[in-house]
C-alpha cells in the first residue's frame, strides 16, 4: 500500500503565507513526480505545481507567490504559499507518480487532501 499524507493547511488572512507538507509512505520503489493540485467547490482540480528531477512547473496564477520542493530522501514534497488571496482559498491535493518495484508500471496516487482558506 502507499499513502499520501497532506499537512500544513488551515486559516489564513489575505497577504498571508501557510507551508503544505505531503509525505508518501509505504511499499515505494521510486518516485518520479510530485505535484501539487487543488480544487475549490464547483471546480475542476487544477494543477498548481509539479516537480520532476530539475524540472518545475507552476500554475500561471501561483506563479512568484508559491514555491515547490522536494526531499527526495524522505519521500516529502512541500508547497511554500506567500502574498494568499481569497482566489487561493482550495482544498490542496498531493499527487505523486511512482513505481512500487523496479518491474512495476508508473503509477499516479492521491492525498486526501488539505484544506486553505484565505479571509479577506
Amino acid at each position: 500500500q502507499v499513502q499520501l499524507v497532506e499537512s500544513g493547511g488551515g486559516l489564513v488572512q489575505a497577504g498571508g503565507s501557510l507551508r503544505l507538507s505531503c509525505t508518501a509512505s509505504g511499499s515505494i520503489f521510486n518516485i518520479n513526480r510530485m505535484g501539487w493540485y487543488r480544487q475549490s467547490p464547483g471546480n475542476e482540480r487544477e494543477l498548481v505545481a509539479s516537480i520532476r528531477a530539475g524540472t518545475i512547473n507552476y500554475a500561471d496564477s501561483v506563479k512568484g507567490r508559491f514555491t515547490i520542493s522536494r526531499d527526495n530522501a524522505k519521500n516529502m514534497v512541500f508547497l511554500q504559499m506567500s502574498s494568499l488571496t481569497p482566489e487561493d482559498t482550495a482544498t490542496y491535493y498531493c499527487n505523486a507518480d511512482l513505481t512500487r518495484s523496479r518491474f512495476d508500471a508508473l503509477l499516479t496516487y492521491w492525498g486526501r487532501g488539505t484544506l486553505v482558506t484565505v479571509s479577506s
